[in-house]
């Protein structure tokens, strides 16, 4: 009978501390979210690019701006994941500047010329910034 006991009880232990870790884990993850003034200006940045008349340019291949902010979109939500966004300039740095999987900068082609996407966000960040 003892032997039954403990082996009821060992798993009891192993799903207690499995929560506990679970609930450290999703408290760790509440205080590393995103700042809301970094949020805030994070979607701002992606609605220029979605309005823009721009178009961006990712490995070669240009895209509207609605394609540009859904994969912009896409690459800020696994960054955030990870805890690896505090910033709009973080946002910028991490996932509007290059290809992840290729390295390339990425660019935008204006009516005014062409340029580094990165410059292009970090002039109309400032732009917001002096608005509010």
């Amino acid at each position: 009978m003892l032997i039954l006991t403990r082996r009821i009880a060992w798993p009891l232990s192993q799903w207690l501390l499995a929560m506990g870790i679970g609930l450290i884990a999703m408290m760790l993850d509440a205080q590393a979210q995103t700042p809301p003034q970094a949020t805030q200006e994070i979607n701002s940045l992606l609605d220029f690019v979605e309005h823009s008349e721009c178009r961006f340019v990712r490995n070669g291949s240009e895209y509207a701006g609605p394609q540009a902010r859904a994969h912009l979109q896409k690459k800020l939500t696994y960054l955030e994941d990870r805890n690896k966004i505090n910033s709009a300039e973080d946002f910028i740095e991490l996932a509007a500047s290059q290809s992840s999987m290729s390295g390339r900068a990425y660019e935008v082609r204006c009516p005014a010329g062409v340029q580094p996407a990165s410059l292009w966000l970090k002039i109309e960040l400032q732009r917001q910034r002096q608005l509010h």
